[in-house]
């Protein structure tokens, strides 16, 4: 007599029990396949933020940037952006320290107005989470500064108040007072970090100095 055994398998989250005349464990090992999924989940937000760095790899920070290009990234910024790790970045030490500006849609930020050998080869903005200061940073060839106030709006959005521009990093200016805006992070670990303006900007920073802290 042919022996049978109970069969659980699922479908649409929904599971049903049939009789088969096939091994139960080997009918298992085929039918379950949300647990591999659930395991893999860190594992595609790595494979995303890849896929999003070397998108942005050849764009020279967004100045290169074609309107395809720009909506490539957006699109893989999005979804990186829905599984990220950190939900309240304003309450994470993974803030802290100095970031540099590997992509923006910024147009005043990348100064493509001017010649190459005038733009800012490199940006840094550096966040102190303790003492809610921000400060923007040029290289070669002016290495003009700025500071500001952060004023946290929610767990993840601040208002930007800028305070002082230092023009080569050394003269001081007081901004006006409608030097400000705000800023949204909207994704952050240890090594990457994308924030949205409130001008419909878009910026993506890499972490290069967790101990730098914003000058009092």
């Amino acid at each position: 007599m042919k022996q049978y055994s109970k069969q659980c398998t699922c479908d649409d989250g929904k599971c049903y029990v049939s009789s088969t005349g096939e091994p139960l464990k080997t009918k298992w090992r085929v039918n379950v396949s949300f647990f591999p999924a659930f395991l893999n989940k860190g594992k595609d937000a790595k494979v995303l933020k890849q896929d999003l760095l070397d998108c942005i790899a050849p764009l020279d920070r967004g100045a290169d940037a074609t309107p395809e290009d720009q909506q490539r990234v957006d699109q893989l910024a999005s979804k990186l952006e829905a599984v990220n790790p950190t939900k309240q970045p304003l309450k994470s030490d993974l803030l802290n320290g100095k970031w540099e500006l590997i992509y923006t849609t910024s147009k005043s930020i990348l100064q493509t107005q001017r010649p190459k050998f005038l733009r800012s080869s490199t940006n840094y903005q550096a966040i102190n989470v303790d003492t809610l200061r921000a400060q923007n940073m040029e290289s070669w060839p002016f290495f003009n500064q700025v500071t500001a106030d952060l004023t946290p709006l929610n767990a993840r959005k601040v208002a930007v108040k800028f305070d002082y521009f230092k023009i080569g990093g050394l003269i001081p200016i007081k901004a006006p007072g409608r030097a400000r805006g705000e800023l949204e992070i909207t994704y952050l670990d240890e090594e990457l970090r994308i924030s949205r303006g409130d001008l419909g900007n878009l910026f993506i920073l890499k972490m290069i100095d967790p101990s730098y802290r914003v000058p009092v």
